[in-house]
């Protein structure tokens, strides 16, 4: 018969051995735990000394000393600080595994066109990397409204294709109107037009990114851009505040984690298209 209590009423130990443990769990960045004592829930952003800092999802940020009275997926943990840095694969900021000494592939035919030169930038920002390995080549077009004379002038083809990538494609709009047309019309099977919901590609930055609990609303006839700026109490006078706002909230922009998820899925599958085998 088994002794639960043991044969050795002298034995060391005997006070921990019905405990339950408690898993150490190094504070790698970006896991997420809660704090027992009061519920503050967030990600890991920095380890400092022997504390760790969280940030929670309305981006206010917290230090806890490390140690127990975390919990993760409602488990009690110690967090530890992490161990020395493996040699893990690396990510680019779109969120896929980055190619190691590979250099730029030569331009495909085909493009991404988008609406301008912000737009062009945060792709670059977020998906240049992806972009390069697969040899892709991202330009913009100054609007929607000159997509009919750039596909007159270099015509797609099943070798040449165009994923167009547009502001406020909702149902109704000038934006959704030409994308109808386009995909009705004689190069509507090498051209795919896709877009997110949003007035302009900035509020693709999500307001946790900036600091902010939601974008300004603008009312009608107001210009967007410059309402934002008035709103965020930026200057807003002349072309170079509205350049130098951008930068800024580019600025906030490190992977795919700071935009929206509407924009996310439409930027992938345009890489999809225009790199699809040609069959």
């Amino acid at each position: 018969m088994d002794d639960r209590y043991g044969s050795d009423v002298l034995a060391s130990g005997w006070r921990e051995r019905g405990a339950k443990q408690v898993p150490t769990v190094p504070a790698e960045l970006d896991l997420v735990v809660e704090v027992a004592d009061d519920g503050y829930c967030g990600a890991v952003t920095r380890v400092q000394g022997r504390n760790v800092e969280l940030e929670d999802w309305k981006g206010r940020r917290r230090l806890f000393p490390l140690g127990g009275g975390f919990l993760i997926e409602g488990r009690p943990v110690r967090l530890a600080p992490p161990g020395p840095k493996t040699q893990a694969p690396q990510r680019t900021a779109s969120g896929s595994f980055a190619v190691g000494d590979q250099r730029a592939r030569i331009a495909l035919p085909s493009r991404i066109l988008v609406e301008g030169k912000h737009d062009a930038e945060l792709v670059e920002k977020v998906w240049g990397a992806d972009l390069r390995v697969e040899g892709v080549v991202v330009e913009y077009l100054q609007g929607v409204d000159l997509l009919d004379e750039l596909l007159a002038d270099e015509p797609p083809s099943a070798k040449r294709r165009y994923g167009v990538l547009v502001d406020h494609l909702v149902p109704g709009s000038k934006e959704s109107r030409i994308a109808d047309a386009v995909a009705r019309g004689p190069h509507g099977r090498h051209v795919r037009i896709v877009g997110h919901p949003f007035v302009d590609v900035w509020q693709c930055v999500t307001p946790r990114a900036l600091g902010i609990t939601r974008w300004p609303e603008i009312p009608r006839g107001t210009d967007w851009k410059t309402g934002i700026c008035r709103a965020f109490g930026w200057p807003h006078e002349t072309q170079a505040d509205t350049a130098r706002a951008w930068q800024h909230i580019l600025s906030k922009v490190h992977s795919y984690r700071d935009l929206e998820p509407a924009l996310l899925g439409r930027v992938e599958e345009l890489i999809d298209f225009v790199t699809e085998p040609v069959s």
